[in-house]
């Protein structure tokens, strides 16, 4: 594995956000009401100059108080489980984990309905009970990849087609609790619920929500990049890295949180988007190489330029009705699934 200089991942990176900026730039244009490119870029240097008197309310409505905080929450939504995809990956050496594929967000998505099934009941500070549902859908995901991990381990070691199949019934069985819960919420009025497991980012989330997503990502992406070195040397497995001075049982309570947290707060406000990461990281690996010093990074501005184009499909394709972001990345991911598991066990 060849060195990485800063400036190397720097430029990497800087060249994806880039890119994500003009996938954004395009999202904010497309949509059931056309704005012209020109007419959008004047109208954000209006608002970078704070000269927003300018603007009709109408306009401002579409495009600042719908379009973008939309897309940037699909930017977080689609990092959040691309990272945890990179680091699920390595830290069980098995390139089809991924929060979709091993049950984690059906968990995470438990742990949130139980949530709102519970939040009349448990008495909660009335300024922080919009928090109930992403601790509930945290609480969900660690304790479904605590489950997978056991299910997975053989004589002291990870056996990755164990783990796979682990997941595959983590992930049945969680559905099925789903559409009990979903059942039992739909009884209570809660509008929307169906639209929410299959992936929606429409649901307009109070502020407080949006800083702990973004607050949440950035300090467990920090926390998995810490333990990027040692995810390449655990590529080796466990006794190997252990040979090589890794902490084996920190860095694996480190990214099993991290990830889980990850995963928790992605299911929290957007629901089951599949397959986002299986692909990114994938496709990041072919494209900079399997280090996790610059495959963490590039996967996470990846995942975010993947759900929004994800995203600008599902509420274009059939303006002015929507699709569910999760229909979108299915219909890629599963083929490229299906893909990889034909190569695993030709």
């Amino acid at each position: 594995m060849r060195p990485l200089s800063f400036g190397y991942v720097l430029s990497r990176c800087a060249l994806l956000a880039v890119l994500l900026f003009l996938v954004i730039v395009v999202a904010l244009k497309l949509g059931a009401v056309p704005v012209s490119l020109y007419a959008l870029a004047r109208d954000l240097i209006r608002v970078a100059l704070h000269q927003t008197s300018e603007l009709s309310s109408d306009y401002r409505l579409i495009i600042f108080d719908i379009r973008l905080p939309r897309i940037l929450l699909g930017t977080f939504v689609g990092a959040s489980l691309a990272v945890a995809g990179a680091s699920f990956q390595a830290l069980l050496r098995n390139p089809l984990a991924d929060p979709y594929i091993l049950g984690v967000s059906n968990g995470a998505g438990v742990g949130a309905m139980a949530a709102l099934l519970l939040e009349p009941h448990i008495p909660f500070p009335a300024a922080l009970s919009a928090l109930f549902t992403p601790v509930g859908a945290f609480l969900g995901a660690l304790g479904t990849i605590v489950a997978v991990y056991f299910l997975g381990r053989r004589k002291g070691q990870i056996d990755s087609n164990t783990l796979l199949l682990g997941g595959v019934i983590t992930a049945s069985f969680l559905s099925a609790i789903q559409m009990f819960l979903f059942n039992t919420v739909m009884g209570r009025d809660l509008h929307g619920t169906a639209f929410w497991l299959m992936g929606d980012l429409s649901t307009t989330q109070q502020p407080i929500v949006s800083w702990v997503v973004r607050f949440g990502f950035f300090v467990a992406a920090a926390a998995i990049y810490t333990t990027a070195s040692d995810l390449n040397l655990l590529l080796t497995g466990e006794k190997e890295a252990m040979h090589l001075g890794v902490d084996v049982r920190r860095v694996s309570l480190v990214v099993y949180i991290a990830a889980s947290l990850l995963t928790g707060i992605a299911v929290s406000v957007s629901g089951a988007v599949g397959y986002v990461g299986l692909l990114v990281p994938h496709a990041m690996r072919w494209i900079f190489g399997s280090d996790h010093r610059i495959l963490i990074p590039t996967a996470a501005f990846g995942g975010a330029i993947a759900v929004v184009i994800a995203d600008t499909v599902a509420r274009t394709v059939v303006a002015p009705a929507e699709l569910p972001v999760g229909a979108i990345s299915a219909l890629v991911g599963a083929p490229f699934f299906i893909y990889l598991l034909r190569r695993r066990f030709a």
